[in-house]
């Protein structure tokens, strides 16, 4: 794989940053100074050395091309991956513009013939293993499975998941029969044991679910009709699952997916250049979720893909967003919930590469009639991925003191349709982040295309395009 032309952003490297901590220190190793033998290839290679606190420099290397998004190796102690390292290399490497030369170097990060013998040893390590793994992949695989015995255990784990749906519907009538006061009185623990007895009846999305539930009573007021309406959703999917065998095939297959059932079987998969339309995280005290939204240009189809990181580590998949890639992505078949958008990254064909367009968008009043069709296929989805066309950031009212607030400011903020017919309500926790201060700015009064999640809190933005542009701004 080589780097055809791509140009990188400083937004795109420092999407890949595992936190802001890490975005800060990157943004001030971005520059030549603490730098020596810096140098890329044409193979997506990138690599220098770092002045730090000890005698010896710290030797940084990133593989740009890698399939699934830049992969790193620092001779620093850092656990955060990628480390401040390799994203002030990338900073450096990106230009001083913004953006690598057209050979995919800078003019401070030379393209070198070949790499020192530091870097080419962890390069050639990386590519070896990756080879063998292709390699085992396009083998014929020797199926020895026992279908019957396959069946069976399908069977002792249903019998298991049943237990466990059925002492959760006890555990919900007793809370619901002592008060909701009792949940504030109890804790945490009172969930997280709930959880464990969940995880040894083998239903992971019903535990996932119900550590959710613990986090509610400390999210500020309102928070017993938010924990009312979550046990509800709970308990249907609990009842769900013990009468599955009474529900529509797609339904059923809906609970048997959201309880944290394997799925049967995938789908073929699709090859697509694939852009990269946002990337978030979000963590629990065990375990770091993140969350990449891409779009097939020539599909027009919409992909989440999902890795995970134990907590305190960045999950392995990172790829920069505004960046397209020709690549296979393997659709989960049978999550017809949420009509295939889960997926998994499959083969990578070319290094990740500027885009040439934007996915299309609809006018608020359509995209809530889209979010309510997934909602009557699979009741427990959260947000729907929705590009919005010609919507412009406004405040919905005044502020309590008469004046229109700012972003993050006691005003309610929508997204309006430009030609004033619907509009959709900010997210109340997107309304707090720094990235709708963007998106005010980028619009100046301006109709904007933005990409984002529709849920029944309203429109979380992610990404957003100028007219006539089609540079993706990360939120």
């Amino acid at each position: 794989m080589t780097q055809q032309g791509v140009r990188w952003t400083a937004d795109q490297v420092l999407a890949l940053a595992p936190d802001a901590p890490s975005r800060k220190a990157g943004s001030r190793l971005g520059t030549a100074g603490p730098w020596a033998q810096t140098g890329s290839s044409g193979e997506g290679a990138v690599w220098g050395l770092c002045k730090g606190s000890g005698s010896k420099p710290y030797q940084t290397v990133i593989d740009v091309a890698d399939a699934a998004g830049p992969a790193y190796t620092c001779s620093c102690p850092s656990r955060k991956f990628p480390c401040k390292h390799a994203l002030g290399l990338l900073l450096l490497w990106a230009g001083p513009d913004g953006s690598a030369g057209s050979d995919g170097a800078s003019g401070a990060v030379p393209e070198s013939a070949l790499p020192p013998d530091w870097a080419r040893q962890w390069l050639d390590s990386r590519r070896k293993r990756a080879e063998t793994k292709r390699s085992a992949a396009a083998a014929p695989q020797r199926t020895t499975a026992d279908p019957e015995a396959a069946r069976k255990r399908a069977e002792r784990r249903a019998e298991r998941v049943t237990a466990g749906a059925t002492e959760l519907e006890r555990r919900l009538s007793d809370l619901l029969r002592g008060g909701l006061a009792t949940a504030e009185q109890s804790g945490y623990g009172l969930w997280e044991e709930t959880a464990a007895r969940m995880v040894d009846a083998q239903a992971p999305g019903l535990a996932a679910r119900v550590r959710e539930l613990g986090a509610i009573r400390s999210s500020g007021s309102g928070w017993p009709a938010r924990l009312l309406e979550e046990c509800a959703l709970l308990h249907l999917l609990a009842s769900g699952w013990l009468r599955r065998d009474e529900l529509p095939a797609p339904l059923a297959a809906t609970v048997r997916s959201r309880v944290g059932l394997p799925a049967p079987e995938r789908s073929a998969p699709i090859r697509d250049n694939w852009q990269v339309l946002a990337q978030y995280d979000t963590a629990d005290s065990k375990l770091t979720t993140r969350r990449v939204w891409v779009h097939g240009e020539r599909s027009g189809r919409t992909a989440l893909l999902l890795s995970y990181g134990a907590a305190g580590r960045a999950p392995a998949l990172s790829l920069p967003v505004g960046l397209a890639l020709d690549a296979e992505l393997v659709p989960y078949a049978a999550e017809p919930a949420v009509h295939g958008l889960r997926a998994d990254l499959g083969e990578q064909f070319t290094a990740p590469a500027p885009t040439t367009g934007r996915p299309p968008g609809l006018p608020p009043r359509e995209a809530t009639a889209r979010y309510g069709e997934a909602l009557r296929v699979d009741p427990w989805l959260d947000a729907w991925p929705t590009t919005l066309a010609r919507v412009i950031p406004v405040p919905a009212r005044a502020t309590a003191s008469g004046r229109g607030g700012g972003p993050g400011a006691t005003a309610e903020w929508q997204l309006a349709d430009a030609d004033g017919a619907s509009a959709l309500p900010i997210a109340p926790s997107a309304a707090s982040r720094s990235g709708l201060w963007r998106l005010v700015a980028l619009s100046g009064g301006a109709p904007l295309t933005v990409f984002g999640e529709c849920g029944h809190r309203g429109f979380t933005p992610l990404a957003a395009w100028a007219d006539g542009t089609t540079e993706t701004v990360r939120l």
